[in-house]
């Protein structure tokens, strides 16, 4: 089957760019020993996740509980909830994953800590915890080495936990356009965590593991960086987000749609907000050159100036959004030039708890 056959909308994968993604990226981290956990925020897919554990990737980020509990359940056995579980149900189902998997959690709340030791010691099961820190995001995190400290010794001292270190999460630079306050911030916060360590290594303390860094500030990491491994999610699909920081990977994530009208001013097609994400950026057509594409619920419509287009062609959309672009879809058409390979479920769509 051809790309051009398919039904539309329809959100597919050119893999020839999507194995390109993955190349630039692992040749990065190894050339600084850095380990890869790509964020499944952005794939919801376990097909795709295997895909990155092929390439190299030492596990898989998540921020949900139901997305662990997929992930295990497919065979990934290193997986991160890069996130804080705080329910005693979620907590409960978290204890009993811990059996199939090296599971991490992160944590900045000491009663959290206890239920955590309360609910692995009940499945029999060890837990391994990183402490979060807030880097500037604002929305998790404790805000002081002390506090890193004092947790970390809770957690040292609770039955069925493992202090792994540390997570450090700069999200509110991920989508900064200015490339020198991206840079100057993330060596901040690196300095930052520097000092972090530095005081738990006097309290005897030790950091084994230091967890964070997005797509748009991998860039920054060199050898002399404090992180083991990193949360990248974006570069493997790429979106017009990210597109405006002129990064060194490829788009290689899209939703096919189809021209259904055109008239002396406009062309109309087929793709709207609930199959293309616009969330962070506004859909793009590659080519086309257009700050006038106007998205609605089920159409987009150009100007009919920039885009020579026919009743029937099927045209490329770049996702404004490649993460929440994921999420709106069941299926995953995977392609190579115009040719289907394949058809995957995105296993976790709608998985948010």
């Amino acid at each position: 089957m051809k790309l051009s056959q398919l039904e539309t909308p329809a959100l597919y994968l050119d893999l020839d760019a999507f194995d390109r993604n993955q190349e630039k990226m692992m040749d990065r981290l190894k050339k600084y020993n850095l380990d890869m956990f790509p964020h499944y925020k952005s794939a919801k897919c376990t097909t795709i996740a295997h895909m990155q554990i092929a390439a190299g990737a030492k596990g898989i980020s998540c921020a949900k509980t139901d997305e662990a509990w997929d992930l295990a359940h497919s065979g990934v056995e290193n997986i991160l909830i890069a996130n804080q579980v705080i329910s005693l149900e979620k907590i409960s189902r978290v204890a009993s994953l811990a059996g199939c998997c090296h599971l991490t959690v992160c944590v900045d709340d000491a009663k959290n800590i206890k239920d955590l030791s309360a609910a692995a010691s009940l499945h029999g099961t060890v837990i391994h915890c990183l402490v979060e820190c807030n880097v500037g995001a604002d929305r998790c995190g404790v805000n002081s080495r002390e506090e890193v400290l004092t947790l970390a010794k809770k957690i040292i001292e609770s039955p069925g936990l493992t202090f792994e270190g540390i997570q450090a999460y700069a999200g509110q630079i991920s989508h900064e356009i200015n490339y020198k306050i991206r840079e100057t911030v993330s060596m901040e916060k690196e300095n930052y965590l520097k000092s972090v360590i530095a005081f738990l290594k006097e309290n005897e303390i030790a950091v084994h593991r230091v967890t964070g860094v997005s797509t748009g500030s991998v860039q920054f990491r060199d050898a002399n960086t404090v992180f083991t491994d990193v949360q990248v999610g974006s570069y493997a699909f790429m979106d017009a987000a990210y597109g405006k920081l002129e990064l060194e990977y490829e788009h290689s994530l899209f939703v096919l749609s189809t021209v259904m009208e055109v008239n002396e001013k406009f062309v109309i097609m087929d793709t709207g907000r609930k199959s293309v994400a616009v969330d962070q950026a506004m859909t793009e057509i590659p080519g086309c050159n257009c700050e006038q594409i106007s998205v609605s619920e089920e159409h987009t419509k150009l100007p009919i100036d920039v885009l020579k287009a026919e009743v029937g062609d099927k045209i490329p959309m770049i996702p404004g959004h490649c993460c929440t672009t994921m999420n709106l879809h069941d299926y995953l058409y995977l392609v190579r030039g115009d040719k289907i390979i394949d058809r995957v479920d995105i296993t976790s769509r709608g998985r948010s708890s």
